[in-house]
């Protein structure tokens, strides 16, 4: 979060201290809290495997703010294939493991303040050095999300969507 860009919030009036510049996702769309007992199901901060034959890491993506050096970003899950999965996981806490070429991924978050939806827009998760979650490119589409991310958002577009984020409607919560 910034320390100096705080907002008034439209929808409530309150004044927020801080405008936050990154949210998170928890889990795959697709996880289930049934699959928390499982045997052959995994989620850690990081990584997420379903069923032994569904795999996910967890990245970034980055958005350049306009106007400025900050940049906002989402944390997101992109589905992995069994091969790169396995590879990234072998590599997780080796030095040097930026150099990998990027893996190919399918994007496995909702994030409903898109439209169309986010699910299933196509990635590559580009490592970085250890302690840095990956960044997550999205394909250069005219997807708004896509978009963002080629062109940047200004600081009223993070207001807005931390005011949605704030104060969820049935629309997109």
């Amino acid at each position: 979060m910034t320390n100096d860009l705080g907002f008034t919030c439209s929808c409530c009036g309150a004044q927020h201290p801080e405008l936050p510049m990154n949210y998170s996702t928890t889990a795959p769309y697709v996880w289930d809290e049934s699959f928390s007992d499982r045997s052959d199901c995994l989620l850690s901060s990081d990584q997420c495997v379903i069923q032994a034959q569904h795999y996910f890491v967890k990245g970034l993506i980055e958005i350049p703010v306009i106007g400025s050096d900050d940049v906002f970003s989402w944390a997101v899950w992109v589905s992995l294939s069994r091969e790169n999965f396995a590879r990234a996981a072998d590599r997780w806490d080796t030095p040097g493991r930026e150099a990998e070429e990027p893996y190919f991924g399918w994007l496995s978050s909702d994030l409903p303040l898109y439209s169309p939806s986010t699910i299933n827009l196509k990635t590559h998760v580009h490592t970085r050095p250890i302690g840095q979650r990956p960044l997550i490119e999205l394909e250069p589409t005219d997807h708004p999300l896509a978009v963002e991310q080629r062109t940047g958002i200004t600081l009223d577009r993070i207001r807005q969507i931390a005011e949605t984020v704030l104060h969820p409607t049935p629309d997109n919560a």
